[in-house]
């Protein structure tokens, strides 16, 4: 039995804030570390749609070399890339007749950088066509050669999205 029959069982109040104080240190210590793993997830992302459409996008010019795709079809340039990026959703014409349409994307990735809203997944990349000077910022509206992130943020390891 306790020296004082009316004795509260209880945390004192410095106790209580000890332990606030702890706590809040330790949410401030992981706070930096969730947000880098929120960025390096779209990083990846990033790194996944470009992967995807540049893959796309090789394929088709592969299959127009290689005589899959007529050389004078309405889709593809004459220097065999896809005039637009619905191009590859849509699908291009087989040389054979039967052999229907050879489709090289699903849907168009969005780009996680993108600060658009209510966007359109065509309009977050920056394209470049075939004939564009490598620095271009501009599309000539040929056909889509390459595509990049139109984001001027900095990556993690300190290079601008737009560059990848």
């Amino acid at each position: 039995m306790s020296a004082h029959p009316f004795a509260i069982k209880g945390f004192t109040l410095i106790e209580l804030l000890v332990a606030l104080t702890i706590l809040s240190i330790l949410a401030a210590v992981s706070l930096p570390f969730v947000e880098i793993t929120v960025i390096r997830t779209k990083e990846l992302e990033l790194h996944s749609a470009l992967r995807e459409v540049r893959t796309a996008i090789d394929n088709l010019h592969e299959d127009w070399l290689n005589g899959k795709i007529s050389k004078t079809n309405n889709s593809v340039s004459e220097d065999g890339y896809p005039k637009t990026l619905q191009v590859l959703v849509d699908g291009v014409e087989r040389n054979v007749a039967k052999e229907g349409k050879s489709r090289y994307l699903r849907r168009i990735p969005s780009d996680p950088f993108s600060e658009k809203e209510n966007k359109d997944p065509k309009d977050d990349w920056m394209i470049r066509g075939y004939q564009d000077e490598l620095t271009s910022t501009v599309w000539g509206g040929h056909d889509v050669y390459d595509i990049r992130s139109m984001s001027d943020k900095v990556a993690i390891d300190g290079t601008l999205y737009r560059d990848w």
